[in-house]
């Protein structure tokens, strides 16, 4: 899952970026208003994680600009303002979470995860495909009852495609949920990942559409 960060504090920025990547997610990080819509016109995000009190272009104005071209992106406000009217203002601008600072890492990582599975439609954090089952919170995945080890994107790449199981998912549409800015990216990198979760999931698992791109097969 790829997330979009807008905070104008630099250290907050970097310590909270870094926390959410260290429970998996890939991060990109901006410092203004203006840089976060730019971004997200060029990069396709999961959630959008939102100060309100942003130079250039303001918090409110952004979910204004994102709301208004129809984008439904998941957005969690993070922010000082405490009062109950600004969380309101807020919500009924079209937010789906607010969280007042300082708040605690493990519960800002719960509020994603809930935001994440809505979007989905799930109720809990199990995705499940026939024997396979992924564990968006802890990150374990079973087949059969049995635990498989699979590396951070490995995992990434499971996900994305269990996220979307009848669509076909091309190698830059997996690589933009995998990798954020500054991640150099090798040849064949995806390539790789799908050749490793077959080996241990089964060669079967995830289906080939030559030039096209991958997708899950249906559950036996």
């Amino acid at each position: 899952m790829r997330l979009l960060y807008i905070e104008d504090d630099a250290m907050l920025r970097d310590s909270v970026s870094k926390g959410l990547q260290h429970e998996g997610y890939t991060v990109d990080a901006v410092g203004d208003g203006r840089s976060g819509l730019q971004a997200m016109t060029t990069h396709a995000y999961d959630l959008l994680l939102l100060d309100l009190g942003l130079p250039r272009i303001d918090g409110n104005a952004v979910l204004a600009a994102l709301r208004q071209r129809g984008d439904t992106i998941p957005v969690l406000i993070l922010t000082a303002r405490d009062a109950i009217a600004d969380c309101v203002r807020s919500l009924n601008a079209g937010a789906d979470d607010y969280l007042v600072k300082p708040f605690d890492l493990q519960e800002l990582a719960a509020r994603v995860q809930a935001l994440l599975r809505r979007r989905a439609g799930r109720a809990d954090a199990l995705v499940r495909h026939g024997a396979l089952e992924l564990n968006t919170t802890t990150h374990a995945v079973t087949l059969g009852g049995a635990g498989v080890a699979l590396s951070a994107r490995e995992f990434a790449v499971l996900q994305a495609l269990l996220e979307r199981p009848g669509a076909i998912l091309s190698v830059p549409q997996l690589e933009e949920k995998i990798y954020g800015w500054g991640d150099e990216i090798g040849s064949n990198t995806v390539e790789v990942y799908i050749h490793g979760l077959r080996k241990k999931l089964g060669a079967g698992l995830i289906g080939n559409v030559r030039g096209v791109g991958y997708m899950m097969s249906p559950p036996q």
